[in-house]
């Protein structure tokens, strides 16, 4: 009776493909815990107002009526009946965060537009409807981005961001009570309209696939403030975007189905610093291929093995939404994940508060040198465009260093944009710390090379369609003292005082004078010919020696220096005449000068003699055993250890001329796509069961917290 008694006893509920790590619910502590993380939220501002809500009520309704309008017009230009005319329709869906209900103020709404077969994206989305929407006077900031791997149009309206994409499926009327989940709506589209239509349909699925949405969604919003301060949220340069966030919170809900948010993010932490990437995270198993798209299976395609980080999506056709994740943003991503599970493990133990787990990252104190990539353009529209496009290539050149160092070299890109403000021309900066791979042994003096691997880099950046004149990007290589000071926030401490040692420059390059300035490492501006050792000078002329010979001659002023567009480095630059000679930058070699040329808190004058570069060689070689051996360290705020490197000092600017250096170790852009990067792990990275295999692999080590839970599952000794 009594056996039969229990096994009437019906298990819990399971969300995913594995059971759940513990089914335990909150103590009084955990609650009180969960009390106090809603309101350090509401404090800092992560919920908007109920005036801003009903504005964006408001504009998303405006924008349903603007494309109903236009699938109307549409209609009744292309002959389609009265009928048909009055049914056409088209139809609104949000994703993203707005969709997860976890969006703060001022953030993007992500909208997607369905209309029916015979309006396409080509022409009738990126060319009609960009031209109504133009011609509106709410309309701001309208900027069409067709060739992105998810075509949108980016524009605000009536100050609210949007990001709009467009699917046609196979119906002629789109009706209003539209089923976007329903896997009929990927017949007979192509790749772009399924990657379109996935954002909603992964959106909906994730929603489905949680124990409790309020707890995700406390969680998750939590989970993005935290990525954001530590500098590890942006899909775009290799680290985790917003569905990324979304799918390991939601996989952690699935761990932990009757957790709150406070242990919710505790568990996060603590599963996260032990997953054996690259075993996939994945809310569901997925669904065989019905349709003929690409499904993620590693089994299967070769290519999903090389991912470093698979987070699967959750509606057909599965994809890997972190494939841009290299191994350098993994290694960050993971020494990230290992401070939240320190803090977390304090504040359970009332050693801390919920505060300093927000702490901001000190990207700038954490490395010894670092790579700046300056953007320049001749107005604020031109760099809007010029930027994206640069951005959206910076992941490449994390992959591209990486593989011309044989990964002994680390890459840290640090996904925010610097301006500085007092500079008035339309510029930019992002920054990349560098180190070498923990227990790499090298020879003394060895140094890596890696100019030639910018200069690729550079030439496939120039490969932009839109590219006009004024469009610039510069990448050169800085140390920690030299940082820019318009980079550091405010109350900012530096470990040891800046080197003040750049000046100001300003150049008139575009064929109507408009005025473009060369922005941090871009004041560092040289034509000279250098041994073969380092940068070999093309087609220098007299009148260009002559207008460096003269710009050398003066020393640098304090004032100039304290409103410079420019890294706290040693430089030069070539100016203007007054805009009486306009100076071609764009065929330009360029390479930065140790910074151990200047003295502290001095300037250097310039040599005066720059024939053959004879000066500068002299002055350089002189110094070369100690200043082209820089010096770089691992996170010094979190990992005690510290190793040096040898970097060749290194500059570029738009150049669209492969170049050849002498010593470095790329060679040029025959070999393969920086994307297919051999992953030493990727062969077993499996599907469905994977995930309970991997947690078995976490049984060994004892209850951090001795807390027995009988319907826990076996591994709780580690992540309960």
């Amino acid at each position: 009776m009594g056996s039969e008694g229990l096994s009437m006893i019906p298990s819990p509920k399971q969300y995913g493909v594995t059971r759940p790590i513990s089914t335990a619910g909150p103590t009084e502590v955990d609650l009180q815990r969960t009390v106090e993380l809603e309101k350090f939220l509401v404090d800092t501002g992560l919920y908007e107002s109920e005036e801003e809500a009903a504005k964006r009520e408001e504009v998303l309704g405006r924008i349903k009526e603007i494309v109903k309008d236009w699938v109307k017009q549409l209609t009744r230009l292309r002959g389609y009946t009265d009928q048909m005319v009055e049914d056409a329709n088209a139809v609104i869906f949000t994703f993203g965060s707005y969709r997860l209900g976890v969006h703060g103020p001022g953030a993007d709404i992500d909208t997607l537009c369905v209309g029916p077969s015979y309006v396409n994206r080509e022409e009738d989305f990126f060319f009609i409807l960009h031209n109504i929407l133009a011609e509106m006077e709410e309309v701001t900031e309208l900027q069409p981005v067709p060739d992105a791997h998810v075509p949108v149009m980016k524009l605000k309206f009536d100050g609210v961001s949007i990001d709009l994409l467009y699917a046609s499926v196979s119906l002629l009327v789109v009706p209003e009570d539209f089923d976007i989940s329903d896997v009929s709506v990927l017949y007979d589209i192509d790749e772009p309209t399924v990657r379109s239509l996935n954002g909603c349909r992964v959106a909906d699925q994730i929603l489905k696939l949680v124990p409790n949405v309020e707890h995700f969604r406390t969680t998750l919003r939590c989970l993005k403030f935290w990525a954001k301060r530590r500098g590890v949220y942006s899909n775009v340069t290799g680290f985790l975007g917003g569905v990324n966030w979304a799918l390991l919170v939601a996989q952690v809900c699935q761990l932990y189905p009757n957790a709150v948010p406070s242990m919710l993010v505790s568990r996060f932490f603590r599963v996260y610093t032990q997953w054996r990437w690259p075993n996939p995270v994945m809310l569901c198993a997925t669904e065989e291929d019905k349709l003929g798209f690409s499904v993620w299976d590693p089994r299967k395609n070769p290519r999903d093995r090389t991912h470093h980080m698979p987070i699967i999506t959750p509606a057909y056709p599965s994809m890997n939404s972190s494939y841009n994740v290299s191994e350098s943003t993994l290694r960050v991503m993971m020494e990230q994940f290992q401070f939240g599970n320190k803090i977390c493990e304090e504040i359970e133990m009332h050693r801390a508060r919920w505060s300093a787990l927000f702490e901001p990252y000190l990207f700038f104190e954490s490395y010894k040198n670092y790579l700046q990539v300056d953007i320049v353009a001749a107005d604020a529209d031109d760099l809007r465009a010029w930027k994206g496009w640069v951005e959206s290539r910076l992941r490449q050149l994390t992959l591209m260093i990486e593989r011309d160092t044989f990964r002994k070299l680390q890459c840290h890109p640090y996904p925010h944009e610097y301006v500085d403000t007092s500079n008035r021309c339309a510029h930019c900066a992002f920054f990349m710390g560098l180190q070498r791979k923990q227990g790499e042994v090298v020879q003394e003096g060895q140094q890596f090379d890696i100019r030639g691997t910018v200069d690729e880099f550079r030439h496939s950046v120039n490969m932009y369609m839109f590219w006009k004149p004024g469009m610039d990007i510069y990448v050169s290589h800085v140390r920690r003292r030299q940082i820019p000071s318009y980079v550091l926030p405010e109350g900012y401490k530096r470990t040891r005082p800046p080197r003040l040692t750049s000046e100001q420059h300003t150049v008139k390059s575009s064929p109507k004078n408009v005025e473009v300035c060369r922005s941090g490492s871009g004041e560092r501006r040289l034509k000279r010919k250098i041994d073969s050792h380092g940068l070999q000078v093309k087609g220098e002329s007299p009148e260009r020696r002559q207008l460096i010979s003269s710009e050398r001659q003066d020393s640098v002023s304090p004032e100039i220096i304290s409103h410079s567009f420019a890294l706290g480095s040693v430089g030069t630059k070539i100016g203007s005449d007054n805009g009486e000679r306009q100076v071609d930058m764009t065929d330009m070699d360029v390479m930065s000068i140790s910074s151990r040329n200047v003295e502290s808190g001095s300037t250097r004058r310039l040599p005066r003699q720059v024939e053959g570069g004879e000066d500068l060689v002299k002055s350089d070689e002189k110094r070369s055993s100690a200043d082209n051996t820089s010096v770089v360290t691992n996170l010094g705020s979190e990992i005690g250890s510290y190793e040096d490197v040898g970097l060749e000092s290194i500059a570029g600017s738009r150049d669209g001329s492969p170049r050849s250096f002498v010593g470095s170790n790329n060679q040029g852009s025959s070999r393969g796509d920086p994307c297919d990067v051999d992953s030493e792990n990727g062969s077993d990275n499996g599907c469905g069961i994977i995930q309970d295999r991997l947690l078995d692999e976490l049984e060994s080590e004892s209850d951090i917290h001795g807390v027995k839970d009988q319907q826990a599952h076996p591994l709780k000794a580690r992540l309960f």
